[in-house]
C-alpha cells in the first residue's frame, strides 16, 4: 500500500481535480445531514480486508459524505463561530499534509517551525505583549486555554503549601465552554462571575473579596475573555489586569474568537490590557482565515511554560542536545506530536500580506453593524444587544424557542443559509434569540436581507 503504481497516480489525479473545483466553489451546498443509518445504506461497509479501493472509496465520500457536510466557508454560514480559510491557506494545508514534517522538535522541523514562528512574531505583535513573549500553534482553543493554565497552576505549585492543593480558577459566565471541560481535565474547580456583560474591574475584585479563606488560598488564575463566543463581548481587560496584579493572579486571556479582531484599527481600543496577560489564547482558524485547526497559546514568559511542558525521555534526549538546538514548539503546549498547524497560517500572510487581513476582518465588523441597521429598520425584529465586534443577538417578537428552531432546520433544508438560536438572559431570565456572526468577506448585503426576509414568512 506504499507502493507507487497506475492506481495511485489515477487516485491523486481525482483527488486534486477535487480540491481544485472545491476551492475555486465560491458558494459550495449548504449540506443536507442525513442519519447515521441513512449514511450507511447508501455506502455500505468501507472498510473490509480486501479494501474497497481508493476510486471506490473516493466515490463515496465525493458523491455522498460530503454531501452530508456543511462547509464551514459558505457566506450564509452564520451560525456558531464560522471560518472563511483562504485559498491560499488551504492550498498549503495540502502542502503541510504532503510534506509529512513532525513538528515538534526543530530537529526534524527547522524549516516548517521557522515558518510558524514567523506568524507567530505577528500575532504576538498584534497583542502588544513586552519583548520576549511567544507562542506556539495548537489544534484549537480548547488546547490553548488547557495549555496556559497548566502552565499557570505549575507556577503557582511552585509554593511548597500549593503542591498537591487543588486549583480554583475565576472566570465570566459568558466565558467559553472550554474553560469548564479544561478545569475537569486539570482537576480544577471554576467559579463563575455571573454576568452576560463585561467583567469588570470592581466585579471581579468584589468576587475576589467574597470567597472564603479556603477558596481564596487555591484561587491561581483569572481567565477573562476577549470577544465571548456568544455576543462578542469584552471583558474589561484594563481592570482585570490591575487586580491580578494585585492579588498575584495569572492573568490568562482567551480571546480564541475575539483576537482575530486585534488586528482591526476600529476596534483595536476595546482590546487595551491584553498586552499585560500572562497568557493569551488566539484562534487562527476562526477570524484569522486559516483552516481547521489552526489555534495559538501566548506566553508572556515561556520560560514558565517550558517548565511546566518539557517532557523528559532516553529517546527524546537528542532533541535537547546542542547539535539539534532550535525552537521545540512540544515544550510549551501539552501535545509531543504536532503537526505544523501554523504553516498555512504563515503562507496565506506571507501571499496576501497584513494590509487583506486588517481589510477581511473590518468587513466582518461592517456586516455586523449593517445587519443590526437592518435589523432595527424591521418592524418584527428586534436588536437584544448592540452588535460587537462581529456577533449580532436579535429576537423575532412573539416567536418562542420552537419556531427559531423550526425555522433554522427549514432554511438548513432549503439550502438557504445556516443561522443558529441561542440563549440571552433578559431580567435574568433565559431568552432564546437568534444570532449572526460574521468571518466570510464573501458575505453580502443581500445575503442578509435574504436571511431577513425569511423571518417576516
Amino acid at each position: 500500500m506504499h507502493n507507487i503504481d497506475i492506481d495511485l497516480v489515477e487516485m491523486t489525479l481525482d483527488v486534486m481535480k477535487y480540491a481544485i473545483n472545491r476551492i475555486t466553489n465560491v458558494s459550495p451546498s449548504l449540506g443536507e445531514i442525513k442519519k447515521e443509518e441513512e449514511l450507511f445504506a447508501l455506502v455500505g461497509e468501507t472498510i473490509t480486508p480486501e479494501g474497497i479501493g481508493g476510486e471506490k472509496a473516493f466515490e463515496l465520500f465525493r458523491d455522498i459524505l460530503v454531501k452530508s457536510t456543511v462547509p464551514i466557508d459558505h457566506p450564509r454560514h452564520l451560525a456558531f463561530v464560522p471560518a472563511s480559510p483562504t485559498r491560499a491557506a488551504v492550498m498549503f494545508d495540502l502542502v503541510t499534509s504532503a510534506s509529512s514534517i513532525h513538528g515538534a522538535y526543530w530537529m526534524e522541523g527547522a524549516g516548517g517551525i521557522f515558518c510558524e514562528n514567523q506568524a507567530m512574531k505577528w500575532l504576538v505583535s498584534l497583542t502588544g505583549m513586552p519583548e520576549g513573549a511567544f507562542g506556539v500553534f495548537t489544534s484549537g482553543g480548547t488546547a490553548a486555554n488547557l495549555s496556559a493554565m497548566v502552565a499557570a497552576r505549575e507556577n503557582w505549585r511552585k509554593t511548597k503549601s500549593n503542591i498537591n492543593k487543588k486549583g480554583l480558577i475565576i472566570t465570566s459566565s459568558g466565558a467559553h465552554s472550554s474553560i469548564k471541560a479544561m478545569a475537569k481535565v486539570i482537576d480544577a474547580d471554576v467559579h463563575l462571575v455571573e454576568t452576560d456583560q463585561p467583567m469588570t474591574k470592581k466585579v471581579l475584585q468584589q468576587e475576589i473579596d467574597s470567597l472564603d479563606d479556603e477558596k481564596r488560598d487555591r484561587l491561581f488564575a483569572v481567565v477573562a475573555t476577549g470577544g465571548t463566543t456568544n455576543a462578542g463581548i469584552i471583558d474589561d481587560l484594563e481592570g482585570v489586569a490591575s487586580v491580578c496584579h494585585k492579588e498575584g493572579l495569572w492573568y490568562h486571556v482567551d480571546a480564541a474568537y475575539g483576537g482575530g479582531a486585534l488586528v482591526a484599527d476600529t476596534v483595536r481600543h476595546l482590546f487595551k490590557g491584553i498586552e499585560k496577560a500572562d497568557s493569551i489564547t488566539i484562534d487562527p482558524h476562526k477570524w484569522l482565515f486559516s483552516p481547521y485547526d489552526c489555534g495559538a497559546i501566548l506566553y508572556k514568559d515561556p520560560s514558565l511554560a517550558l517548565e511546566a511542558h518539557s517532557q523528559e525521555g532516553s529517546y527524546l534526549d537528542i532533541f535537547k542536545d546542542e547539535g539539534a538546538s532550535g525552537f521545540n514548539p512540544a515544550d510549551y503546549q501539552i501535545q509531543l506530536t504536532r503537526r505544523l498547524r501554523g504553516m498555512p497560517l504563515w503562507f496565506s500572510l506571507a501571499t496576501h500580506g497584513t494590509e487583506k487581513y486588517k481589510w477581511a476582518v473590518e468587513r466582518g465588523i461592517a456586516l455586523a453593524n449593517i445587519a443590526g441597521e437592518f435589523i432595527e429598520n424591521r418592524a418584527d425584529l428586534a436588536l437584544v444587544n448592540p452588535p460587537s465586534l462581529s456577533c449580532v443577538l436579535f429576537r423575532r417578537k412573539g416567536w418562542d424557542s420552537q419556531q427559531y428552531k423550526d425555522w433554522t432546520y427549514r432554511n438548513h433544508r432549503d439550502g438557504l443559509a445556516l443561522v443558529t438560536p441561542t440563549l440571552w438572559k433578559t431580567d435574568n431570565e433565559p431568552e432564546t434569540v437568534l444570532r449572526f456572526c460574521f468571518i466570510n468577506p464573501d458575505t453580502t448585503e443581500d445575503d442578509i436581507t435574504l436571511i431577513l426576509d425569511t423571518l417576516s414568512d
